[in-house]
């Protein structure tokens, strides 16, 4: 099981577009997602994410490069795993409930939340807006271009995005997660982790697999 630690930032008010910069300027390291988990899909985009926290939210940096790029979804919680999206997946209560907080390469999010893969409860959009989100290829859709292409995206998930748990701090705290890379409808579909995951078909709703996170 993968082990990260997750360091502590003080800052307020920032603006999520100078995100990447300021996560440079604290040097927080980037870690890869890079497990095939599913011999049927061998394709290996090149995907590495940062994580840190402050006193009232989580930061997420990924920076992909792959083959074809799709954004196809402008609107929260529609089918963004079908385009070019990273995920991530996480416990941050005592309930057993996860989170899956998905987001396309323009940074449209769909956020569930329940214990199993067939209990899903989708975000209302008030609590959706409160991600903030930046992409380097900008919000407007667009249809699968094959061609190298490098993106990043950042987000600043407030502790009351977690909306089924009373979350108001993660200091000193182990949760457990994972992250992943998916294209589910892209030229070469893929569906790459952080932490191994072992299931017959690819299955990202395997909270026995997450990894862990330590919070300074």
């Amino acid at each position: 099981m993968k082990e990260l630690l997750v360091k502590k930032i003080c800052i307020e008010n920032v603006e999520v577009s100078d995100l990447p910069i300021l996560l440079d300027k604290e040097k927080v390291a980037f870690h890869s997602i890079n497990e095939i988990n599913w011999e049927a899909f061998p394709y290996h985009p090149s995907v590495i994410f940062r994580i840190a926290h402050t006193e009232n939210a989580l930061l997420l940096n990924y920076r992909v490069t792959e083959k074809s790029v799709r954004a196809r979804y402008r609107k929260d919680n529609e089918a963004v795993w079908t385009d070019a999206c990273v995920e991530f997946f996480v416990i941050p209560g005592e309930n057993n409930v996860y989170y899956n907080i998905e987001c396309n390469c323009i940074g449209t999010i769909l956020l569930g939340s329940g214990v199993t893969r067939n209990e899903r409860e989708r975000a209302p959009q008030n609590i959706l807006s409160r991600i903030k989100r930046w992409s380097s290829l900008g919000r407007e859709s667009f249809e699968e271009c094959i061609a190298e292409c490098s993106w990043e995206v950042a987000l600043i998930i407030p502790y009351s995005v977690f909306y089924r748990d009373n979350v108001f701090s993660l200091d000193g705290r182990t949760l457990r997660a994972n992250f992943y890379k998916c294209g589910d409808e892209l030229h070469e579909p893929h569906f790459l982790s952080w932490n191994a995951i072992s299931s017959p078909k690819p299955n990202f709703h395997l909270p026995y697999f997450f990894g862990r996170l330590y919070f300074e």
